[in-house]
Parts: C-alpha cells; structure tokens; sequence
C-alpha cells in the first residue's frame, strides 16, 4: 500500500469520526438536531399543501422502489459491461460481487454502532404520515434508522465506480445516490442526519479501508482468476 494511500485512508478515518462525534457527543445531539427538525417539517407540512408532492412521496416511499434503485445499479453494471470484451466483462462482474462483499462488511460495521434511533415521524407528535394520507404502503417509519442503510448502499456504489470506472459513471452514480436518498427523508421515515452524518460516516471510514488499500483489487483478482473466460465470451 502506498504511504500516500494510508495518508488519505487516516484523513477520511478522522473526518468521520469527527462526523459522527459531532453528533453523537453532544446532548440531544446538539445543532444537527435544529437542522434535522427542520428539515422534517419542511416537508412534512409540504405533504398537506401539495397533493402531487404527497403522493411522489408516496410511490417513492415504497419498498418496490427499492428494487428500481437496485435496477438502477444494475443497467450502469450491464451498460460498462457489454462495451467489453470477455476479459473485461469478467472483470466487470467481480467488481461487482466485490461491491456486495463490501456492502455485507459494511451493514456488520453498521449493526456494531452504540446508536437505536426512532425516526422523526415517530419521535415528534401530530405528524402527517404519508401512508395514511395517500393509503399507500409507504415506508414512513421506523423504530432504528440510524444509520441509514439504503444510503450507505448507494454510497457504496458511488465509491466504486470513483475507484473503477470513469467521471461520467460517477456523477451518474452520484445522482442515483440523490434520487433514492432524499424520499426516506421527505417521507420521515429518516433523520436528514441518518444519512448526512450516519451513512456518510460510516462509508468513509469502512470504504478508505477497503478501497485504498489492496483489499477490493485483491478480491477482484482473487475472484478473475477462478471465474473461466468462457463464462463471459459472446
């Protein structure tokens, strides 16, 4: 590993333990609590005002779109991966499979956390529930949001194609990351902070270590070298 790459891996270490510590530490968690107040009764009395903004929130709540998030990620996998060749396409694959490793140490890494968080539609009275107002199966609540593992996911997938793949797949990546983000928010079922600092803590220090470090490339080597060419030629 390079001196510089252990550099970086102890800057992003110290940014998201200052991240979280700034929340954690404080009593009832100090300034982040007004931001995230805010935040929820903006749009939380945005539901009422805004019949189209309450039932976009509805459908975007909803565990389906979830999957459309995951499909999401896939269509940028099978877009890099029919421009290759089969050594390419092979690679392409355990790039993947090693993102999925990455996400099962970092939902550990999660469930390690001294943190059991209601969210905002639960922790505040007289709420406006997306679900009962539109009577959709929305995700508007949840007895531990914090971290927000949906976000962590994505930004999983976001460091991946920065380390991987090209500008343009990251910004693409970048956007998905907004996108499928910002309805937990808007909905109540998470804090502005589960992801702000929760999911973005988490993911700098647990991706610094895996990515800038031989870790994900020895995977992706390991995983090569055991999965034949012919799997993968046109």
């Amino acid at each position: 590993m390079k001196t510089k790459n252990l550099l970086y891996i102890i800057i992003l270490n110290i940014m998201g333990a200052a991240l979280f510590l700034s929340w954690y530490l404080p009593e009832s968690h100090g300034f982040w609590f007004e931001i995230d107040k805010s935040i929820f009764y903006f749009f939380n009395n945005l539901l009422v005002k805004n019949k189209a903004f309450m039932y976009l929130i509805g459908v975007t709540n909803m565990r389906v779109f979830d999957s459309v998030a995951f499909l999401c990620m896939v269509l940028v996998f099978y877009y890099l991966y029919r421009k290759q060749d089969a050594a390419g396409r092979r690679r392409i694959f355990c790039i993947g499979l090693t993102m999925i490793i990455t996400a099962v140490l970092t939902k550990y890494f999660m469930m390690k956390l001294p943190v059991v968080r209601s969210s905002p539609a639960m922790f505040f009275d007289n709420v406006n529930l997306v679900s009962v107002l539109t009577g959709l199966p929305a995700k508007d609540r949840a007895g531990d949001c914090f971290p927000g593992d949906h976000a962590v996911m994505l930004l999983i997938f976001c460091a991946y194609t920065l380390k991987y793949f090209s500008k343009k797949i990251f910004a693409i990546a970048v956007l998905i990351f907004v996108v499928f983000s910002m309805p937990r928010i808007m909905g109540g079922a998470h804090w502005f902070t589960d992801i702000a600092v929760g999911s973005v803590a988490s993911a700098l220090i647990i991706l610094s270590w895996i990515l800038l470090t031989p870790f994900a490339d020895k995977v992706i080597g390991f995983l090569e070298k055991r999965l034949p060419l012919r799997y993968f030629s046109k």
